[in-house]
């Protein structure tokens, strides 16, 4: 039985409050579609760059970028390791939006397939390790960690995916996505790929807690800034035999929680740049106008004109780009017309 060591610390849990506002805040704002998908578009980039930087991939954001885009046939390691994440990524996105998402074994094995597909043998591929293993240093290579023996890791795993999946309604969502971040990191099941399934998964426990904006999230860039703290924080120093009863996971957690707190304050400066072409721009007049039917659940053309001093023409052009970027609806004919928000 899996029973991790942690304590609710004052910054820990001013953290996870902060986060709280800070996703219900982000979940508050509404955004046309096309300007929402080339922004996921894009964080799956800085996801994609962060996350391969972080095993040492030496590909650019701006070579990433091309990659993502143009797709060549013909690729190295490095680019297999792009396409995968991204690939990945997208797979996880389709399963979060059919609300389908429930982590289990099984899903981390075919996460897993996905990451490594052509870079380790078939039978490494999406399989739990059957070889005993070592972590290094990647500055100097030498031997830091001893994680457990390959025969205990299908029961470690099992362990692990139980804890979250009987606690999730009893510990917060950010708590067992942490924990399960690090537990996992320190089993290190796969012979390789464990941190980037590592993080794809936890991906997942974070869209759990409620995270609408999860497609604009890219918390592996937090990691990816400095590489080094991440490391130290979130693997362990020495025999995983020897540390088993005494792994200690309350400074990892501060540590994961103030890494969301950066990438959901970058996402918030993001956001009110995204409607700033002349056919998306949101002006004042138009908040205003989404701001009336949010407290009273509908507007009509008359209770507009209270709002503003724009002609009648220019109201009835404001409903129109409202409706075409699929923020309203209109609802009723001629005089009894009335706009209410546009639930899709």
């Amino acid at each position: 039985m899996f029973k991790p060591k942690y304590t609710i610390t004052n910054k820990l849990l001013s953290n996870i409050k902060y986060i709280s506002l800070l996703v219900e805040e982000l979940n508050n704002q509404r955004f046309p579609k096309v300007i929402l998908m080339d922004f996921e578009k894009k964080a799956r980039e800085v996801s994609t760059f962060a996350s391969t930087s972080i095993e040492g991939n030496p590909l650019p954001l701006t070579e990433v970028k091309k990659i993502l885009k143009n797709r060549p046939q013909y690729i190295r390691d490095s680019e297999r390791e792009v396409l995968n994440y991204n690939e990945a990524l997208e797979y996880l996105n389709e399963l979060n939006k059919k609300d389908d998402l429930k982590i289990s074994l099984d899903l981390i094995l075919k996460v897993h397939k996905k990451v490594i597909d052509g870079l380790l043998p078939n039978f490494e591929s999406g399989v739990l390790r059957k070889k005993t293993v070592v972590v290094n240093d990647p500055r100097s290579g030498k031997v830091v960690f001893l994680p457990p023996d390959y025969d205990v890791v299908n029961k470690l795993m099992s362990d692990l995916v139980e804890f979250i999946i009987q606690n999730k309604n009893t510990v917060d969502s950010l708590i067992l996505a942490g924990i399960f971040h690090k537990q996992m990191v320190i089993i290190h099941p796969f012979m390789d790929g464990n941190g980037r399934t590592t993080r794809l998964i936890t991906k997942i426990l974070l869209a759990k807690m409620g995270l609408d904006t999860f497609n604009l999230f890219s918390f592996e860039n937090y990691y990816n800034k400095n590489v080094t703290k991440y490391f130290q924080t979130v693997g362990e120093f020495g025999d995983h035999n020897e540390l088993i009863d005494i792994i200690d996971f309350t400074a990892w957690l501060e540590y994961f929680t103030e890494g969301i707190i950066d990438e959901l304050l970058r996402v918030k400066k993001i956001i009110p740049q995204l409607g700033y072409s002349p056919e998306t721009k949101i002006e004042e007049y138009h908040l205003k106008l989404l701001n009336f039917i949010k407290q009273n659940g509908f507007i009509t053309d008359r209770d507009y004109s209270k709002l503003t001093q724009r002609a009648k023409a220019t109201r009835t052009l404001d409903f129109q780009k409202l409706m075409e970027m699929k923020l309203i609806k209109r609802e009723g004919k001629g005089r009894s017309t009335y706009y209410v928000l546009n639930d899709k």
